[in-house]
């Protein structure tokens, strides 16, 4: 299988408010950058989206070496949160209902097709990447042409 790297990054403006993420995907010395914006969402919901879109955009079955500054994505994965949500019918361990519960069936489907390391980077510490997903975001929302993201609930 081909190894990727892949950065993302997902940001609001207000939480919830506009909203976009940006990726930066490489292979092989090719670079490929993707983002979007949307008319109202959070945070999270952009930074899990990030990772979809990304993976979403593999072409085949690959190894991932994944780099986020979202403690919320990374977390929930790694250490095996969204799992026990998922098995537990979307219930957290409070018994309060998990959110985002559409993006995390994407997302966990997804990595149980790829290969998929999860790695946190401190966001807004000089990581190049980074910084560059997340100018995508911040440059998606501001570029007009927002999406519905249709999931959105302020429940």
């Amino acid at each position: 299988m081909k190894t990727v790297d892949i950065y993302t990054d997902g940001a609001c403006s207000g939480n919830p408010g506009c909203g976009g993420y940006g990726i930066v995907m490489l292979y092989n010395g090719a670079r490929k950058e993707m983002s979007a914006g949307y008319k109202k969402t959070t945070n999270n919901r952009m930074e899990a989206l990030a990772v979809i879109k990304a993976l979403e955009a593999l072409k085949e079955r690959c190894h991932v070496n994944l780099y986020s500054d979202s403690k919320y994505v990374v977390d929930a994965v790694n250490k095996g949160w969204a799992e026990k949500w998922k098995a537990n019918g979307w219930k957290k361990s409070d018994k309060s209902n998990a959110l985002n519960v559409d993006l995390w069936e994407r997302l966990l489907e997804l990595i149980d097709y790829h290969d998929v390391k999860f790695i946190w980077v401190k966001g807004h510490a000089d990581n190049k990447e980074n910084e560059r997903c997340d100018f995508l975001a911040r440059t998606a929302i501001e570029g007009g042409n927002l999406l519905e993201d249709r999931n959105y609930s302020e429940k």
